[in-house]
């Protein structure tokens, strides 16, 4: 079996597909509240551009893909590509990261598709902060396409909550109340501030905070079940269906353990989300890349990994947004 690794031994298997920059909302910690205008759609790569990026990277090691955006379901007929890339040897798991607001009325067909697992995006359980937060008045349909993608299989649906002091921090108890009631299964996500949010939103609220507070509901467990390819530590309350999750790439960062590369919907291959290097993909399939030139290509994208982020230094992304990158 093909490996692909980087300079610091990390196998890398998974890729992020950013597919859009455009979304339906305006989130503070992705924008800082300033609408951000979206690249013009034929700048994006098309699926087809996509499904060939992915089979060659499959040919390396790759296995798991999360398609994200901007919104991703804002892209026309998203379920085709979720079938492209089903058919591909050595693709083993397709997932999604969605703000939820056209959940509802897709979930049935993206798993009919072959998508197997969504993370939600979910800042507050409260309407009016809701507004604050995305600019939107459409919590209801959030809620709506949790159990819409629940009752179609998409399991498990895991709710991101990004924790802002002053903002949202005073729900993070009734997050973790839902894992016990509801059987969410919550991941609370530390902010990263770079670039110009970090004087436009509040300030960062630590996972082991986060861990303290929640204490009141009880003593949290280590949960050793299916946790998925991404960076967090999971728990759960005794007797819980849910589970919590923390995601601290703040003040715990787990670059020794990163796995994955990120494709820019306008095809660029990013080695991290907070460092501006990247490999132009679009322009050599353009213009009719070979196979091993592309296998070329991705393998440099590799050996820009750096062994890790500097964030907690001051030192992060500037020439792109949250949005741009694929987050």
């Amino acid at each position: 079996m093909t490996v692909l690794c980087d300079s610091w031994q990390r196998v890398i298997n998974y890729l992020r597909i950013s597919v859009t920059d455009h979304c339906n909302l305006n989130c503070l910690y992705c924008t800082g509240g300033v609408s951000i205008p979206p690249a013009p759609r034929s700048y994006a790569l098309t699926y087809e551009e996509i499904s060939r990026v992915v089979e060659v990277a499959a040919g390396l090691g790759i296995t798991t893909v999360r398609l994200t955006g901007g919104e991703p379901l804002l892209r026309p007929d998203l379920s085709r590509l979720i079938g492209m890339l089903g058919h591909i040897d050595g693709i083993k798991e397709i997932a999604l990261t969605t703000n939820g607001i056209l959940l509802g009325a897709l979930a049935e067909e993206l798993k009919t598709a072959g998508l197997k697992r969504v993370n939600v995006s979910l800042d507050t359980l409260q309407p009016e902060k809701f507004e604050k937060i995305t600019g939107s008045k459409r919590l209801s349909d959030v809620i709506g396409g949790i159990e819409a993608a629940r009752q179609a299989g998409l399991n498990p649906v895991k709710i991101n909550m990004v924790v802002l002091r002053g903002i949202n921090d005073n729900e993070i108890v009734d997050f973790a109340r839902k894992t016990i009631s509801d059987g969410w299964h919550i991941r609370y996500i530390e902010f990263m501030p770079f670039g110009a949010l970090k004087s436009e939103v509040g300030e960062m609220v630590s996972a082991e905070e986060i861990r303290e507070r929640i204490k009141i509901l009880g003593n949290l467990e280590p949960y050793t079940g299916e946790g998925g390819n991404g960076p967090a530590r999971y728990y759960r309350f005794a007797g819980a269906k849910g589970t919590i999750g923390f995601i601290s790439p703040m003040t715990e960062h787990f670059c020794h353990s990163c796995n994955r590369l990120r494709l820019t919907s306008d095809g660029h291959l990013r080695p991290c989300l907070l460092d501006d290097d990247e490999v132009d993909l679009k322009t050599a399939l353009r213009a009719g890349v070979g196979t091993e030139d592309l296998k070329e290509l991705i393998r440099r994208a590799v050996s820009l990994k750096q062994e890790q982020h500097h964030l907690a230094e001051g030192v992060g992304p500037s020439k792109r947004s949250m949005r741009g990158i694929g987050g």
